[in-house]
């Protein structure tokens, strides 16, 4: 995944489009742990559903490949077991 060229769809959310900008360049791992902090920060005070989690992993698994679409749907199960 080059988040360095990726042009947001429509739809998403200032945040969103904020949250993807500030992760060109990093590396696979630093994006992870990001991304599942801040998604178990948002499911421990209420403010991520798991509706919202689907949305999400929607949207980004059509970027990546086998493996990494099964990365993420294990850590959106475990994000939503929460």
């Amino acid at each position: 995944m080059d988040f360095a060229s990726y042009t947001p769809k429509e739809g998403l959310t200032e945040e969103e489009s904020e949250v993807l900008a500030a992760y060109g360049g990093k590396s696979e791992g630093e994006i992870l742990r990001a991304v599942y902090e801040r998604a178990a920060e948002g499911k421990r005070n209420g403010t991520l559903s798991n509706e919202q989690i689907d949305a999400f992993c929607a949207q980004i698994a059509p970027m990546l490949d086998a493996a990494k679409r099964k990365k993420l749907k294990k850590i959106a199960e475990k994000l939503k077991s929460m």
